[in-house]
């Protein structure tokens, strides 16, 4: 078959509310919620045939760069294990393991564990990559359901499921959790004063640490499975804040975002063990006494991206402000694709 070169691109997320509510056994069991953005920080992946006949893998942002032979047992150990995994993945369900030699090229405009989602946008760009290239019939619940077969199941990395289908579907979306696997994309028709408002007030700010965030995930799973009070209750709590904030959100009521995102954070810190720090609390309460009006960790927690509400009219002291006692603050814009992808030009 003749190949072409692809490039594929899918946004990262900030998640305003009900993350940890999408991981299992909660949302077996209780069905989660969570409301989430996606912004204009993207994961790429670039997918062409090699001339060399072998298989080469490239993370640019981490600078490493593996090769192997084009059999799909022959990268198992590889060090860049998203690669490896959606390729044998790929090549196991549509070759029938017949392999292809590849090069497979990605960046990611954050650094990884920066709870914003990136590993997940990663896996959807390359598995939309893949979908362009051997010219598959997956619609975006097939791209999303499979990245979180092939990151979750496959590769074993511990996370809920909302990443993936944020990164596929793009915008503001409510986002349901069912049993047996079932999930539904809610996109929200924000009017445009509102997103508008919405956006020229969030600020995120990264906190210099990049944390892993398996520890996290895996201690408020086993808390769901022992049922242990104070961890089910801020589960609860923040699923009734996803709900609450899609109608805030819906409405343009700034005073009801803020109060929603404060309160989930409070929930957020009691579902497990790590997910704030001394820095993330200093980061807090500087960003309060410059005038935010809320504040939250994106994604699990223990460090990464933080994000704040303040007035647009003072976005830019704050900004400054924030930089000046340690964070790495920025405006945020929002991105209302999906993931996409292209055929390289000649």
């Amino acid at each position: 078959m003749s190949l072409q070169a692809i490039r594929a691109r899918a946004p990262l997320r900030l998640g305003l509310a009900g993350g940890g509510t999408d991981l299992s056994p909660y949302s077996d069991r209780f069905g989660g919620a969570v409301l989430n953005i996606t912004i204009n920080r993207h994961a790429y992946a670039f997918v062409e045939p090699s001339a060399d006949g072998r298989l080469h893998f490239s993370a640019q942002d981490i600078e490493i760069e593996e090769s192997f032979d084009s059999d799909p047992a022959a990268c198992v150990g590889a060090r860049l294990a998203i690669h490896a995994g959606v390729y044998r993945r790929m090549m196991a369900q549509f070759r029938g393991g017949e392999p292809l030699p590849l090069r497979i090229t990605t960046s990611t405009d954050a650094p990884p564990g920066s709870g914003l989602g990136s590993s997940s946008s990663l896996v959807v760009a390359l598995v939309e990559a893949f979908r362009a290239l051997l010219g598959l019939p997956l619609g975006l619940y097939d791209i999303a359901q499979l990245a979180y077969e092939i990151e979750r199941k496959d590769l074993g990395l511990a996370g809920g499921k909302q990443d993936q289908y944020a990164a596929a579907f793009g915008g503001v979306n409510f986002i349901e959790f069912l049993a047996g696997d079932r999930v539904i994309v809610n996109p929200l028709r924000v009017s445009g004063a509102i997103l508008n408002e919405f956006e020229s007030s969030l600020v995120t700010c990264f906190t210099g640490v990049s944390r892993r965030s398996e520890r996290i995930i895996e201690e408020q799973q086993q808390r769901m499975v022992s049922a242990v009070g104070d961890a089910m209750a801020g589960l609860d709590q923040m699923k009734q804040d996803a709900i609450e904030m899609k109608l805030a959100l819906l409405t343009g009521r700034t005073a009801g975002i803020a109060e929603i995102l404060n309160r989930s954070w409070l929930a957020k810190k009691r579902t497990a063990g790590g997910i704030s720090s001394d820095l993330i609390e200093r980061l807090l309460a500087a960003a309060m006494a410059n005038g935010a009006r809320a504040g939250k960790v994106s994604g699990a927690g223990g460090g990464g991206f933080m994000m704040f509400l303040v007035p647009p009219e003072g976005r830019t002291r704050f900004i400054r402000a924030m930089n000046v006692v340690g964070g790495d603050a920025a405006p945020v814009h929002f991105s209302h694709g999906g993931v996409e992808s292209w055929v390289m030009p000649e």
